[in-house]
Formats: structure tokens, sequence, C-alpha cells
């Protein structure tokens, strides 16, 4: 098995200056990094890899095994001994500064915009990268992906994209953050951000959280009868409020406000495979959303898993035995 050894940074950026204004003195930004950067014959690193991960997540999500050994391992399409991986911590995430630091609902209202434009600058200023090989992404990481792919082209060599499309958030995707911001707001605990604990309404949070991820196919498997349905439920609550709080989820579900890649589309001329799941609730299959916009992007490839037995609802983006021999055809395609 692989062992892995990442190194962790932790870079400032001094007055980030965010979309609505605000700024911040210091924005940290937290990242991993594996495998080791190689220069071209004019010192550049060409050999960098910028991975994503999605809402409420970190970095730390790609050192699954069921994500890491499939990609870094010897032989497979992300072999370390090739490819430099960054996995940073976005905005509001992870060990980067977030709400729940101390300035909780004082925290600078970021954006998607906000988070791209932080990568960016890690990338560019902090790891001195100006060329990325493949820049790819889960969920929100995979809307961030798409953002890339339009906002700096000339860096991008090409793009994955998984469970996400390039459309501003709206119908049931926007309902169900708007119950999970609702639920927080709206508790009677929630004292403007100010609670001295958790409050109640983040559960009701979680359980919205819990249903956009799941997979029926498989909650059916694991839990075919009341008895383990209901043992199962109580551990994924105790699982999920145990790792959130109420302030940050609140910023992070919020803050795909100002998304939407659909009217830049054309501008995305790397290759791209967008990966998307037959049973994502998130992205639902039968709007054909991404069939219908992948026909404007120039280079682009739309594919919707359908291998029911083994997808995991809208975290089959977390399991690269599904899906990474497309990602290895991307890599040989978009080879310059």
């Amino acid at each position: 098995m692989l062992e892995l050894q990442p190194v962790s940074q932790t870079f400032s950026i001094p007055n980030f200056e965010f979309g609505s204004g605000e700024t911040l003195p210091q924005l940290q930004l937290h990242v991993q990094t594996l495998g080791t950067p190689q220069t071209d014959g004019y010192s550049r690193i060409n050999n960098a890899v910028l991975i994503l991960h999605g809402t409420s997540g970190s970095g730390d999500a790609f050192l699954a095994p069921h994500f890491a050994q499939e990609l870094f391992a010897p032989g497979q399409p992300l072999d370390l001994e090739k490819y430099f991986i960054i996995l940073p911590d976005n905005i509001g995430h992870g060990e980067s500064s977030r709400p729940s630091d101390g300035l909780k609902a004082s925290f600078p209202k970021y954006g998607y915009h906000d988070m791209v434009k932080a990568q960016h600058q890690l990338v560019r200023d902090h790891l001195g990268i100006n060329q990325l090989r493949l820049v790819m992404g889960t969920s929100m990481g995979g809307m961030h992906t798409w953002m890339w792919g339009y906002l700096y082209p000339e860096m991008v060599q090409a793009l994955m994209p998984m469970a996400s499309v390039p459309l501003e958030i709206a119908g049931r995707n926007r309902m169900l953050r708007r119950m999970i911001i609702d639920a927080i707001t709206q508790s009677p605990d929630y004292d403007d951000g100010n609670y001295a604990e958790q409050p109640f309404g983040l559960t009701a949070a979680t359980h919205i959280v819990m249903l956009m991820v799941g997979s029926p196919y498989q909650l059916q498997k694991l839990a075919p009868n009341q008895k383990k349905a209901d043992k199962m439920f109580d551990q994924m609550v105790m699982g999920f409020r145990g790792r959130f709080d109420a302030n940050d989820l609140l910023y992070q579900f919020g803050s795909s406000f100002d998304y939407n890649p659909e009217p830049h589309l054309e501008k995305i001329v790397a290759p791209l495979v967008a990966i998307n799941a037959a049973d994502d609730l998130v992205n639902p299959p039968e709007l054909k959303i991404l069939e219908a916009l992948i026909e404007r992007v120039p280079n682009g490839r739309a594919i919707v898993q359908d291998d029911w037995p083994n997808l995991q609802g809208h975290r089959s983006h977390s399991f690269a035995k599904l899906w990474k021999h497309h990602l290895a055809e991307l890599l040989e395609q978009s080879e310059s």
C-alpha cells in the first residue's frame, strides 16, 4: 500500500480583498503537497496538479485510500513519481481561515470567485507555478474547476470537473442549500452567529447534508431493515454534527451565490472531461444540463456514469476506481 507523506504548509495573503469589498488583514491558506516538482528546460514547473475539494471538506479528503491509492500509487494516473499534487483547503474550510477561528458571523462574506482567486494566488505567488498540468475537483471543487477553465485559461492544460454542472445554482440544488441556511439562521439559539454552543438547528442542517450526498442504492444495501437504518442514521448524524460548526457550514453552503460559468463556456479551451453520476441527487441526470451545455465547450466531453451497483451517489466523485480510466485518457489526450 502506498505510504503518503504530504508536506503541510500555511501561506498568508495580506489584506485579501473579497468581492463584497470586505478585507481580511491576513488570509491563511493551508495546503498539502505530494510528490516532487519537475521543471522543463526553462526552469518552469510542468507537472503540477491542483485538486479541489467539495463543500465542507478539505484537502484531507484526497488522502483517503479509495482516492489516493487508486490515483497516486506507482503506475496509476497521477503516479507521485511523475506528478506534483497540490491539495489546498479553501477559504472557510479545513485549516484555512474560517468563521469559527473567532470572527464568527463577522467573517467576510466570501463567494466562489474569492475562493478561486485565493487558489490562483496560492499556486502562482506562493508555489511559483505558472502552468498546471491538470485542474480537477469534486462537487464544489468541480465547480471551481469550471471557473479555472475560463478565468485562467492560459494556466491550465487539462480540466476534470466532477459532480457538478456549469450553471447557476438554482432549482432543487438552491432549495437544498436554503434548507441548510435557514435551519441554522432560524434556530432560536443561533444568536446572530454568537452562540456559545452549537445551535439546535445544526442538526436539521446535517440531515439535509446527509440527504444531498447519500446514495439510495448503497443506503438500502447497508440498511435493509428499520433497525439497521435507524442505527446507521444516528451514527451518521453524530459523525457529521461532530465535525461541523454552524457558522462555517452556513458560509460554505451560501458561498455558491456568485457561481455561473454558463456565459463563459466558449472561453474554456483546454481539453475537459466532466464526470457525473446517475444517482446524484445534487445534479439530477434527468435534467440533462451537463449534456446540453458541454456542446458549447470547444474541447469538452461529458460522462454520466450509470454503473449502479458501484455508484455512491453524489460521493461517487471520491471513489477513483469508478472513473480513473477517464482521467488517464484525458491526460494522454492533453499531453503537449
